[in-house]
């Protein structure tokens, strides 16, 4: 039979608790009984001790039983509680504490093993019937009677004892109380034991229920903030963080199939519906070179996308431990570049103001890489720059940075759209409708580079020029060396 948390929660808590009561009681109880016999000894060695000082001052007490001897004795008798009786130095009771007339106990005898036990510097402290001179067990305690003065010796006996009944009842009443007192606690420690385990337990009932539905898709659900500030309380917000991420991958993921879908259909389309045009004779004999370039050019698209999106899949798969490994000089990637753009600048008639530093600006990171941010950040400007305009590349080091930033004069990038454009297949309109070109992967390349470099990119655009920059980390001239 399956329990929800908090039962077994509480069974447990509930174990250890009556575990440790059992255990506590146990050694209370061991040590009360003990506390109760030792008080009962010291009372009766006082009461003991005091009988032996009043009967040692009767000389001429010990063949008869004097009435003044009994007077005394059973005054004492009933002050303390205890049953006493006095022997000689053979164990024959010569007087004792009862009430009767002629005591039952004058003329008995203590056994001579018991009396033996019975030393000036010790005493006899146990359960015992004094070898059947009592009718049932009690405890007594004997000490030796001397004679008073200089002569110390033994004379006699004295016997002090309590029905064990008496001894337990005062145990059993100590002891009643602590029971009712560690049932009470136990009880009331069961109650907010459970409502405390049930109330922790709440939560991560609820973390079960939402991961069940995250494993259903619903990404959706989140564990109620209570405002508590204990480790329970951290588990939820960071389950609910969890549950942030999760929808917005999850949205990510969709929109990434959706857009590579679209990315994809639109070109099939086109070289399926023209190959078969051809294919067919429905497009004229003179007219198919026309087409077959359209199909080159989407057959190219296609194969950039797919490019593209085989370098997204290396870079998230490379740390940013193997990254930094390597160095290389950034004024020399940004010549080789627009060397390899010379082309595209030229057919749109741009000019191109560079300014470079002189001595070289060794920077850290993977070469391969950083090219391609140069590359797709050039590229896009040299796409979006109007016809006879220039292009400015520059070029600095402040601290242990150096800024690249590349600007172009054109269209400004809408204020709406300036937080998307680092999005995957993210394009404007106008990127849309004037070339087709583009996969719309180029600024999520180049984000997704610099954020595993753990550098910055940054993007102005108004009064018609739009400049990105971007950071990289110089290596020092000790390191470097």
């Amino acid at each position: 039979m399956k329990h929800s948390i908090y039962i077994r929660n509480f069974y447990m808590t509930a174990g250890i608790v009556f575990l440790s009561f059992l255990i506590l009681g146990t050694m209370f109880f061991l040590w009360s009984y003990r506390l109760v016999i030792n008080q009962k000894q010291e009372s009766m060695s006082v009461t003991a001790t005091a009988t032996t000082r009043f009967v040692s001052a009767f000389d001429q007490l010990w063949a008869v039983d004097s009435p003044e001897m009994r007077a005394l004795i059973r005054h004492t008798a009933l002050s303390s509680g205890y049953q006493i009786l006095v022997t000689d130095l053979h164990g024959v009771v010569v007087t004792s504490s009862d009430l009767s007339v002629v005591s039952e106990y004058i003329g008995k005898s203590v056994p001579e093993s018991i009396l033996s036990q019975v030393m000036p510097d010790s005493s006899f402290n146990q359960n015992s019937d004094l070898g059947g001179l009592y009718n049932e067990v009690r405890y007594v305690l004997g000490v030796p009677l001397t004679r008073s003065g200089s002569d110390s010796s033994i004379v006699g006996y004295v016997f002090l004892s309590s029905q064990t009944g008496e001894i337990y009842m005062i145990w059993r009443q100590f002891a009643a109380v602590f029971l009712l007192i560690s049932v009470s606690v136990l009880f009331l420690t069961f109650v907010i034991s459970f409502i405390t385990t049930k109330r922790q337990a709440e939560p991560l009932k609820e973390m079960s229920l939402a991961a069940r539905r995250f494993a259903r898709g619903d990404f959706t659900t989140r564990v109620e903030d209570t405002g508590r500030v204990d480790e329970i309380g951290q588990l939820t917000d960071a389950f609910n963080l969890m549950a942030d991420s999760l929808e917005r991958s999850e949205s990510l993921r969709r929109d990434f199939i959706a857009n590579v879908s679209h990315e994809l259909k639109t070109p099939m389309t086109v070289i399926s519906g023209f190959s078969d045009g051809i294919l067919d004779g429905t497009i004229p004999h003179d007219s198919e070179r026309k087409y077959l370039e359209v199909i080159s050019s989407e057959t190219k698209r296609l194969s950039r996308l797919v490019r593209n999106m085989l370098d997204m899949s290396r870079i998230q798969s490379t740390s940013t431990e193997t990254l930094l490994r390597g160095q290389f000089d950034i004024s020399e990637i940004i010549r080789v570049t627009l060397l390899g753009l010379g082309g595209k600048i030229e057919a749109k008639s741009l000019g191109v103001d560079i300014e470079l530093p002189e001595e070289p600006i060794i920077t850290r990171g993977e070469k391969d890489s950083i090219t391609q941010v140069v590359y797709n950040l050039l590229d896009n400007a040299i796409k979006f720059a109007e016809g006879d305009s220039a292009v400015s590349i520059s070029l600095w080091k402040q601290g242990q940075k150096a800024y690249v930033s590349i600007e172009n004069k054109g269209d400004n990038i809408p204020a709406d759209e300036m937080p998307l454009i680092f999005d995957r297949f993210h394009k404007t309109d106008r990127s849309r409708s004037e070339n087709r070109d583009g996969t719309g992967l180029g600024l999520y390349i180049v984000k997704t580079i610099l954020d595993n470099h753990n550098e910055d990119i940054f993007v102005t655009s108004s009064g018609g020029f739009t400049k990105f920059t971007f950071t990289l980390t110089v290596v020092s001239t000790k390191s470097a060396s």
